[in-house]
């Protein structure tokens, strides 16, 4: 699997992300093959968080054997120095670790939030006090609001973002071009969320993929297309989605991927005409 320079690192990630929430919900002994199945495969960056149900008990024990050949990121929702610390250190524990790779501020999604995080004993003395103590070494964000990433990214160097770069969002919200700008000009690696991402759900329909909020690409074709859409941009790696067959639909996708042409982004932004973005920009 091809492999991308993580930021200012010398570190190289697989341009597949292991998403945690393939396995929440799992037997212990299933999260174990599919850990040993995403290894073998050559993924070797994995992203958690608290809010993934069950899923960090899950990876913990399955990542265990692996532990120091791989790249693992996990999250906090906490916004105050005090409750970040101890989720910290509870995701310490859940997953067999001593210490994070990468630790992110998760799903910021309003100013006041950024504000708070960066108040006298906000979120983001606990990520700095984590990294001077070696618990993490490098700090990032995740955030579904293109005003709220280009706001932490003013307010901290920070190691990466991990935000959606959606084919759908991208063309027909014109979500996330100011990011992907910003990012680069800082030196700050690009995490992608959601690159298979189709369309909103409508309130009457039935999810065919209990884990996913959205609706996704639907066939394999569709998923080597927003595969190709996300890594053509300057994008380390995109993280999977819910479910085991999504995930392997993405491993199968980079196998085969090259950028995509002029010709085939006109294209692209032809077929999602009519789609509902998952994330449309505020004007």
């Amino acid at each position: 699997m091809e492999k991308r320079r993580y930021g200012k690192s010398n570190i190289d990630l697989s341009v597949v992300g292991f998403g945690g929430i393939v396995v929440m919900n799992e037997a212990q002994e299933v999260a174990n093959r599919m850990v040993a199945e995403a290894i073998e495969r050559g993924i070797n960056y994995f992203d958690v968080a608290p809010s993934y149900g069950n899923a960090e008990e899950r990876l913990g024990p399955a990542l265990k054997p692996y532990r120091n050949s791989v790249f693992l990121a996990c999250k906090t929702a906490k916004r105050t120095k005090r409750e970040a610390w101890e989720e910290l250190h509870q995701s310490l524990k859940r997953l067999c670790t001593d210490y994070f790779d990468l630790y992110q501020l998760h799903a910021v999604t309003t100013i006041d939030e950024v504000n708070q995080i960066f108040s006298d004993g906000g979120a983001i003395e606990a990520l700095i006090e984590a990294k001077e103590q070696g618990i993490v070494k490098y700090l990032g964000f995740s955030a579904h609001s293109e005003e709220v990433a280009l706001a932490l990214l003013d307010r901290f160097n920070f190691d990466s973002i991990l935000f959606p770069i959606n084919w759908v969002c991208w063309y027909q919200g014109n979500f996330g071009p100011k990011v992907v700008e910003k990012a680069r000009e800082k030196g700050v690696a690009i995490l992608a969320l959601k690159t298979f991402a189709k369309r909103k759900l409508r309130e009457d329909e039935k999810r065919k993929w209990p884990k996913c909020w959205y609706y996704p690409v639907e066939n394999f074709e569709e998923a080597l297309m927003a595969v190709r859409f996300t890594l053509s941009l300057p994008v380390t790696a995109a993280v999977s989605p819910s479910h085991a067959e999504l995930l392997w639909w993405m491993c199968d996708a980079v196998e085969m991927f090259r950028p995509l042409s002029k010709e085939e982004e006109q294209e692209l932004a032809e077929r999602s005409k009519g789609l509902e973005p998952i994330f449309p920009i505020k004007h």
